[in-house]
């Protein structure tokens, strides 16, 4: 018998600005169709059925919001993040299944995926985006 594939227990994403915390958490909790928890505000006896934690801040570089997702459910990432970059109208950036940390995936407005370099600072900044040639 063979396993179910494995939920990945974190998505993290960096979202170009501006984009604040609050307008993520609602356009996921939209997207999603569950209860979106900002981190610093779950009651872990008190959360919500099928309750998503998320935390979202600002950080450095050309994708300077980070926004970090505790118990996704199991659809696919990329398909998520997608319907919230239509719904944000801003590009998103999520690590791709590859081991390389410059290589992800560039979430377009319009919902299109392409594999891009980013260069990854110190500080965990994204810069120099670039197409995958």
């Amino acid at each position: 018998m063979a396993l179910p594939p494995a939920t990945p227990a974190v998505w993290n994403w960096f979202v170009e600005a501006p984009a604040a915390p609050a307008t993520i958490v609602s356009g996921l909790t939209s997207v999603l169709d569950r209860p979106v928890v900002p981190l610093h505000e779950a009651d872990p006896d008190a959360l919500p059925d099928r309750a998503v934690l998320c935390d979202v801040w600002a950080g450095e570089g050309d994708f300077p919001v980070s926004v970090d997702c505790y118990a996704p459910p199991a659809e696919p990432e990329a398909a998520v993040a997608a319907r919230l970059a239509r719904r944000l109208g801003r590009r998103i950036l999520l690590p791709d299944d590859t081991l390389d940390p410059g290589r992800h995936l560039l979430v377009a407005p319009d919902g299109t995926l392409r594999p891009v370099h980013v260069d990854v600072s110190d500080t965990d900044a994204r810069t120099n985006l670039r197409l995958c040639t």
